[in-house]
């Protein structure tokens, strides 16, 4: 494998949509109330990527030194277990990546104050101690918190944020079912390797309380993803295009059941496909809200 596939691989692109997805709901918000500003937006949207690379490398430099992955992985390959980079690199590679983001949050704290610039830190620091540091978050059960409050609640309400330049209610619903599918593709994941997790240590929630929880936990992440925008139809005077995410139920049931039926290695296209399940819901629900 060249060096320019190995950094690739390393990225995890098939993960960004965890990045994208949030910020085009918060625009979406955003353009709904007539707030909508194209540059902050735009720079939430690198900003939000260049964090989630960034804690993606942190994670495969902090799992491999930790032995959480190990010849016996069962997901897709990681650089420096397999030796396609050297820890070192990687290392130095995540310090640049989040330096890049920290530039990126120095332009929105200039535009929308210092609000930003604690979210800003805490989603690098998070980032970082999401698999590093002396309390590892996706090792004692966190993870799964982590990733609703700073792939939803943060990454939508802060992009309707310096947009708008105050806080919204509305933005902070929306948040939560985008929350719900990126915790979702964190549960295929931790329920894949459920095993290797539990003899590397590695105390995630499907570790704690099981397969069968796991896949109910599955089911329920994905089901109040849907509850949230019918609510907003019946409750809140919503016209019907914020319906338009139920395009999608139909993957969602299939991959509920395909999560019950399956196993191991065989999940990697289940977790593929509910971060697509995601792209799609979340663009869906970014037209609802445009139109």
């Amino acid at each position: 494998m060249s060096k320019a596939r190995a950094w690739l691989l390393a990225t995890r692109p098939k993960t960004l949509a965890a990045a994208a997805v949030p910020v085009a709901v918060g625009t979406a918000v955003a353009f709904h109330h007539d707030v909508f500003v194209l540059l902050p937006a735009l720079a939430a949207f690198v900003g939000a990527g260049l964090i989630q690379i960034g804690t993606n490398l942190a994670n495969d430099f902090f799992d491999a030194e930790s032995g959480a992955d190990n010849e016996d992985r069962l997901g897709p390959t990681r650089v420096v277990q397999a030796g396609l980079l050297s820890a070192t690199a990687v290392k130095r590679a995540t310090a640049l990546v989040f330096l890049a983001a920290a530039l990126v949050g120095a332009y929105l704290v200039a535009v929308a104050g210092w609000p930003i610039l604690i979210i800003g830190i805490a989603s690098i620091l998070s980032g970082l101690a999401y698999t590093g540091g002396p309390y590892p978050l996706g090792y004692n059960g966190l993870g799964d918190i982590f990733v609703f409050i700073f792939f939803g609640l943060v990454a939508v309400t802060g992009t309707y944020y310096v947009q708008a330049l105050t806080w919204s209610p509305e933005a902070f619903i929306a948040a939560i079912p985008i929350g719900f599918l990126s915790t979702a593709i964190l549960v295929v994941n931790n329920y894949r390797d459920i095993d290797t997790d539990r003899d590397a240590g590695k105390n995630t929630l499907a570790v704690r309380f099981g397969e069968e929880a796991t896949r109910v936990q599955y089911a329920l992440l994905i089901a109040a993803s849907y509850a949230v925008p019918a609510v907003q139809w019946l409750a809140f005077d919503h016209t019907m295009t914020i319906l338009l995410p139920f395009l999608s139920l139909p993957l969602a049931l299939v991959l509920i059941r395909s999560l019950w039926r399956t196993k191991g290695r065989d999940l990697n296209p289940v977790l593929a496909r509910t971060a697509g399940l995601l792209t799609v819901f979340g663009v869906l629900y970014a037209a609802g809200y445009a139109l």
